[in-house]
């Protein structure tokens, strides 16, 4: 019998995955353990390995098109073995699955859909959602158009030209919420005047990547469930900046700012464990060991990979494994050990001239460092007014949590750090 190959769940917060390349084709054998598939998950895009030996008899899933966790990816069996019933009955199983599991929403007009062949019950359901009749109509639709079938039906009725709509759904797929929120010459070309002035409303769209997708729903979990209290302090900089300007000139790793601030919040929080710590529901974990995500940018949004047991690790350690984890990141090549098991994160927009910010707590963090740009501005140092260069940094907590004395004792010990780089770095630390 043939073998069905699955989306595989990549990630702990994967739903469903873009396939970006297939190293295969119909007809081509395939081996255990052989790259058959490139997929982009919400964080990276990974390579996916069969687990068959055998041809590769059928693809499911065309190149950059998305598809949710465990739809049908593949088909491997022997050479011109028919695959075809098994393969329907397992499509049909899997619009069953779908349609109970979907959400019955109440419809003033009931939409009557019939099941896809072989027919999965002797009866056709009435179904009250739009949604669930979007699913069972998507099994025999038609693609061609980038619409979805129940997204063509509306536009039939209402008299929309789909020609004129930008999708919203994956890859620019024209979905029910473009046909209801379409206003006539939206997608005109806008007209403009002498000098680029632009006279016509209009607007561009674009569909979200899974990446952002995760990205609003975890960082939306975290805002409305975590109760986030900020502390904002002022870090006199001036003793950092030496001691990096003299261990760049000798050192052949180079340091950054970030790489100071790094250390300091591994050595601040050994000394603050509390701030260490998570909230998983009916109890508060207290890491013992210190994992620091750094938040890197990149074209989709946002990544934090790990540096793990950063407290045990030297200043060029950090840095050099910070450099290999933002190049990974925008060339989406981290795996899932890279951003997994974080224990406290730092967000630094000190390079793009940000001067104060807040942060969402990266859960199941209880904090998060936000980190500024250095500004020189003048201070008072011995009764005097002097240039002097200063940081902002905002720690966010997690008032389940961490209290506002806990938070402030954890900055106070990262002040004294930075201001005080000497015992910071110690021994062998650089």
């Amino acid at each position: 019998m043939a073998e069905i190959v699955r989306m595989p769940k990549m990630s702990d917060t994967m739903t469903e995955g873009v396939l970006v390349k297939w190293h295969k084709k119909v007809g081509d054998k395939v081996k255990i353990g052989e790259l058959i598939a490139e997929i982009e998950t919400d964080k990276a895009t990974m390579e996916f390995e069969s687990y068959f030996d055998g041809v590769l008899l059928n693809i499911g899933i065309a190149e950059g098109k998305a598809a949710p966790v465990d739809s049908i990816l593949a088909v491997i069996g022997k050479e011109g073995e028919d695959y075809k019933a098994q393969l329907a009955a397992e499509e049909a199983k899997s619009v069953v699955h779908e349609v109970i599991a979907a959400p019955i929403v109440a419809s003033p007009v009931p939409v009557v859909a019939k099941a896809a062949t072989p027919p999965i019950a002797n009866a056709a359901p009435v179904i009250s959602s739009p949604r669930v009749a979007e699913i069972l109509t998507n099994v025999n639709g038609d693609d061609r158009l980038k619409a979805s079938p129940l997204a063509k039906k509306i536009a039939q009725e209402k008299g929309v030209d789909l020609a004129m709509l930008k999708g919203s759904g994956d890859h620019g797929r024209i979905v029910k919420r473009d046909i209801e929120w379409f206003k006539p010459g939206s997608f005109v070309q806008p007209a403009t005047l002498a000098g680029g002035a632009i006279t016509t409303e209009s607007f561009e769209e674009i569909g979200i990547s899974q990446m952002r997708k995760t990205i609003a729903k975890r960082l939306s979990e975290s805002m409305f469930t975590a109760p986030h209290f900020y502390l904002t302090m002022d870090i006199d900089m001036d003793a950092v900046m030496h001691a990096r300007e003299s261990i760049n000139q000798i050192n052949p790793v180079k340091i950054s700012f970030n790489d100071f601030v790094v250390k300091a919040v591994a050595s601040s929080l050994r000394q603050h464990p509390a701030v260490n710590s998570s909230w998983l529901g009916d109890r508060i974990r207290t890491n013992h060991h210190i994992n620091i995500g750094i938040a890197v940018a990149v074209e989709d949004g946002l990544l934090v990979p790990v540096v793990r047991f950063a407290d045990t690790k030297t200043l060029s350690q950090i840095a050099t494994e910070v450099k290999a984890y933002a190049q990974k990141a925008k060339d989406k090549k981290l795996q899932p050990q890279d951003w997994e098991g974080n224990t406290f994160t730092i967000s630094n927009l000190g390079m793009f001239n940000i001067e104060e910010f807040t942060a969402i707590i990266n859960t199941p963090d209880a904090c998060i460092l936000a980190v500024g740009a250095i500004k020189q501005i003048p201070v008072v140092k011995n009764g005097t007014v002097q240039p002097g260069n200063v940081m902002k940094v905002t720690l966010s907590c997690d008032h389940r949590v961490v209290d506002g004395v806990v938070g402030a004792k954890f900055l106070n010990t990262f002040k004294a750090l930075l201001e005080n780089p000497i015992v910071l770095l110690g021994q062998g630390n650089i």
